[in-house]
């Protein structure tokens, strides 16, 4: 196993027993506040655990709209985590990324969920509602408040934690996906790579999308001409 792999293998480990072990207890109040956060009925609670809450469901679009086209090219298939991802983020996301390969190709017929995901309507959307969360949380919300249940509450913690681990690792993805369309920059690259979330939901937006290809056809060999005595 290569140290790149191991490296990964130790950080998902590490976050499980971090988060189920040492990060602070649950709260009583918690599923009340996860289920009011899933309705919309978010009167009282903190615009920045809102906006959390929210941008933790627009994340793993994001690498879906990255890894359905790295799976393609994978030993491995990459939708079973990209589900996962919608539900625990990068505790389903950090063993897909271990066990791929690097790939820079694509080829074949794109889906109509990759032709979605590669549309500038889906990426515009992304876009949209990334600034708008950021913009929301930033300027609406109370800090003191968010570090004190960031301190106090596990859920709250571990979510944190969730949204700073997809911002680290989505440059492992990234490049790949660049050289994928022909847009292969390193100026660019650390353009995105340097903006948390906000970079990977504008990417979305402004990358060229991947031209499809059919398998190419073999010619059939030409009979052989028979052989006159």
């Amino acid at each position: 196993m290569s140290v790149p792999k191991l490296t990964l293998w130790l950080l998902w480990l590490a976050f499980v027993v971090y988060a189920f072990g040492f990060a602070p207890p649950d709260r009583p109040d918690t599923f009340e506040l996860i289920k009011n956060l899933s309705t919309a009925q978010v009167d009282g609670i903190n615009p920045l655990i809102v906006a959390l809450f929210n941008i933790m469901g627009v994340f793993p679009v994001i690498y879906a709209s990255l890894l359905l086209f790295d799976g393609r090219m994978q030993p491995i298939r990459a939708y079973p985590f990209v589900l996962g991802s919608f539900a625990v983020g990068a505790f389903a996301i950090l063993p897909y990324l271990a066990l791929r390969h690097p790939n820079q190709s694509f080829t074949g017929e794109k889906s109509w969920l990759l032709k979605a995901l590669d549309s500038r309507w889906v990426g515009g959307s992304v876009a949209i509602a990334a600034i708008g969360l950021v913009t929301y949380g930033l300027t609406q919300g109370n800090w003191t408040d968010f570090i004190q249940q960031w301190q106090t509450s596990r859920f709250i913690h571990v979510m944190s934690l969730d949204f700073c681990l997809l911002c680290l690792l989505f440059p492992l993805i990234l490049q790949d996906d660049m050289a994928r369309r022909g847009w292969d920059s390193p100026g660019k690259f650390w353009a995105i790579a340097l903006i948390p979330f906000l970079g990977a939901a504008i990417y979305l937006l402004v990358r060229p999308a991947i031209v499809q290809t059919t398998p190419a056809t073999i010619p059939t060999a030409a009979p052989a001409s028979p052989i006159h005595s």
